[in-house]
């Protein structure tokens, strides 16, 4: 190799190890640069929620029947007979089998208890609860009167709802957006800035069935059952609304 040459590949290589360099040095610039770019946007950030109001067409109510006899046998043995006169009456008010489930099923040994004295077993409790579905409200109070005469002696709880809540849903979410698009105005207004473009729009809440109150009252009596009237009242169904807009003087 001539000198000529010895001197071209000692000046070469510095070069290109120095332009490596600044390549290297030149992608977190860039990284930083576009970091930097996405805090020059101006943006709201907002929440809100629309809400409908609407009358129940479906209740869930949870009634059933609790015996007490000396032994298991016999509680277990009282508690199914009238538990199958509950179901006949259920059956007889037009529910159907698919809206009755059992939602509750115990047999409990009963002690009474005496200062300084062992527990003294004096018999057996058992009891047996069904959830239905009642979807014609009109009948809900002849319904309950209907099991009440045929034995059941609890209920413990009722609940209202809506068999298809889409309608609903739908309304609450344009209210939603209404409330939504008011607030960014506003924002705007305040501000100087203008919302000019949604950059993204996200929901949360929706129907959900109105929780069953303490129950009603825990022992029934046949002489109750002539006249119970139950009040549906409305259910508030609620759609929470949450966006991002990109905003501009």
């Amino acid at each position: 190799m001539t000198n000529t040459a010895r001197r071209l590949t000692s000046i070469a290589l510095p070069a290109l190890i120095g332009g490596a360099l600044l390549m290297g040095a030149a992608a977190p610039a860039l990284a930083q640069t576009s970091a930097d770019s996405a805090f020059k946007a101006t943006t709201f950030s907002l929440s809100a929620f629309g809400e409908t109001r609407v009358a129940p067409d479906m209740a869930t109510i949870t009634l059933g029947v609790q015996t007490e006899a000396l032994t298991a046998g016999e509680a277990l043995k009282a508690n199914g007979a009238r538990m199958n006169q509950v179901m006949a009456a259920l059956k007889k008010a037009g529910i159907a089998e698919r809206d009755v489930q059992t939602s509750n099923l115990n047999l409990n040994a009963q002690y009474a208890y005496e200062q300084n004295q062992p527990p003294k077993l004096t018999g057996y409790q058992a009891s047996n609860q069904v959830t239905i579905t009642v979807r014609d409200l009109a009948k809900l109070g002849a319904t309950v009167d209907a099991t009440v005469n045929a034995g059941a002696n609890t209920i413990n709880g009722i609940s209202f709802g809506l068999i298809n809540p889409q309608a609903a849903e739908d309304a609450a979410r344009l209210e939603a957006v209404k409330a939504l698009q008011a607030k960014a105005e506003l924002y705007g207004r305040a501000t100087g800035y203008k919302a000019v473009r949604l950059v993204n729009l996200s929901e949360g809440g929706g129907y959900q069935p109105a929780p069953p109150p303490m129950p009603v009252f825990a022992m029934a009596k046949r002489e109750m059952a002539d006249s119970t009237s139950i009040a549906a009242g409305e259910l508030k169904v609620r759609i929470d609304v949450s966006a991002t807009y990109e905003a501009a003087k």
